[in-house]
């Protein structure tokens, strides 16, 4: 494990599993044309101890858009009803390997707890490696989980949480809203890089989002993130991950903004990103699922058809 890098190996996991100071959560989310559930898989299988973290259920209340970052207080509740400390190691792991976790990796940093790491292959490099699996789920985990999601809504009616107990501190410079983004636009201060497939990126291939166009932010590049990893999957050596970049036409000298369709998988990219030393990276967190659904006159789109 190193304070320096954004995820640590199921090697080191499986020896500090049961420490009291190491929690784990399982992250697992799936689009919706997979009609997977991750909540069940989880109780057919997860590592020991996992808890579950559900991105759907841990999420800001007052907006339509899917998954957005949810406020300090109802992130704090949420996390008490975790039973995570702010002393506490937190790895968080997700079914396909690098997919959902580290959108919680980075929630977790933008509100100041840095003591987190994504497990490096998630749980198909734990089975790779031959580890057990636990295939009951707890009383106690199942209600922890619920307690994390209902303490939300509570927050969301306007009452107050109780026993809160983990301590947050928002980093609002790594948490990008669609003004800065706009802003962006003519100041350039940041390159603007999204982790979706080209064919998203270039409006020739669908959006998993009924209703939403494909296309792309005006000046964005593109770095799809599954160039992060291998096929094992295992996050690229920083070399690797600088090469995928700079082939982009991206400097690593100027600041970057990530971005991609709802606020998930531009989390892999700051995760990759992480790996060369660039800590500091904002996620736009509404993403083009946001940007798409405003009028185009003021958030103009490149799509197949041209702006």
């Amino acid at each position: 494990m190193a304070q320096d890098d954004s995820v640590v190996s199921a090697q080191w996991l499986h020896e500090h599993l049961g420490q009291p100071d190491v929690k784990v959560l399982d992250a697992s989310w799936y689009m919706p044309v997979e009609k997977r559930d991750p909540w069940q898989e989880y109780q057919v299988a997860h590592i020991p101890g996992a808890l579950f973290f559900d991105i759907d259920g841990i999420v800001d209340l007052t907006t339509d858009l899917p998954h957005m970052l949810p406020s300090q207080e109802a992130f704090a509740a949420a996390v008490s009803a975790l039973d995570i400390k702010n002393h506490d190691k937190v790895i968080v792991y997700d079914g396909k390997g690098f997919f959902s976790a580290p959108r919680v990796w980075w929630m977790f940093r933008v509100y100041g707890h840095n003591k987190i790491w994504v497990l490096d292959g998630g749980l198909p490099q734990w089975r790779t490696s031959g580890f057990v699996l636990e295939s009951s789920t707890p009383g106690d985990a199942v209600q922890k989980t619920k307690a994390a999601n209902s303490v939300v809504e509570r927050i969301y009616n306007g009452q107050l949480a109780s026993d809160v107990t983990f301590q947050t501190e928002f980093q609002p410079h790594i948490f990008w809203t669609l003004e800065k983004v706009k802003h962006n636009m003519d100041a350039q201060s940041h390159q603007v890089v999204d982790a979706r497939s080209k064919g998203r990126f270039d409006g020739v291939a669908p959006e998993p989002r009924e209703g939403v166009r494909s296309g792309h932010i005006p000046g964005t590049k593109c770095v799809p993130f599954p160039e992060m990893f291998d096929d094992a999957p295992m996050l690229l050596p920083a070399d690797e991950i600088r090469k995928k970049f700079e082939q982009a036409g991206i400097s690593l000298d100027r600041p970057i903004v990530v971005t991609c369709g709802s606020g998930v998988t531009a989390c892999i990219l700051a995760l990759g990103l992480y790996r060369i030393g660039k800590q500091d990276i904002p996620v736009y967190d509404g993403s083009w699922t946001e940007w798409e659904a405003l009028p185009d006159h003021d958030y103009p789109k490149v799509t197949s058809n041209g702006f």
